[in-house]
């Protein structure tokens, strides 16, 4: 029977935690090269520019400062998780284009004297994603997220705080879904 304690037992351990700290650091600079923490999967061999067009505003309602806000938050995004270069030209490896194409206010809870207690605010934006280098990963789809918010506050006063908050989630969702590719 072999001890724990004997000499060659130790060395056998000592050679096996070795080589798997070896293989996990092989392995790991390998995918390091595609995936990054903060979840964007580019080779960036392959990809190294990225184009914005402007977001023009095709909601009913219309709120002026929204289209600045969320193509602010979407490039910077991109440009704060990746190692791509944002270009103005359409001529790149990566493009986002596309419309803000809602900005609705739907009431939520009513309450016992049928006027609702809460107010939903819901943006919804068309992204067109083109990847010049591989056409399958394109993607062309809408996006939307939202807000509920008291309907005793005006609208007037939530709202910079609502969008900024939503433009957040949208922003996320479409990294993932287009440059984190899950």
């Amino acid at each position: 029977m072999v001890s724990l304690n004997s000499t060659a037992m130790k060395r056998k351990l000592a050679s096996l935690a070795l080589t798997a700290v070896l293989l996990m650091s092989l392995t790991g600079c390998t995918i390091s090269k595609f995936y990054s923490l903060n979840g964007a999967s580019l080779d960036y061999n392959v990809y190294k520019t990225i184009s914005f067009s402007d977001f023009p505003i095709r909601a009913a309602l219309v709120y002026p400062p929204l289209q600045q806000l969320f193509e602010t938050k979407l490039s910077d995004m991109v440009a704060q998780n990746t190692r791509l270069q944002v270009l103005d030209s359409p001529a790149t490896d990566l493009r986002m284009e596309g419309e803000i194409t809602g900005y609705t206010l739907t009431p939520q809870a009513v309450g016992e004297n049928a006027y609702a207690t809460q107010t939903r605010l819901t943006i919804t934006v068309r992204i067109k994603y083109i990847n010049n280098k591989n056409d399958a990963l394109s993607v062309d789809q809408s996006y939307s997220a939202y807000r509920d918010f008291d309907s005793n506050q005006m609208l007037t006063d939530v709202q910079d705080q609502l969008c900024n908050e939503i433009c957040d989630d949208l922003k996320d969702l479409i990294f993932n879904a287009t440059l984190g590719n899950w």
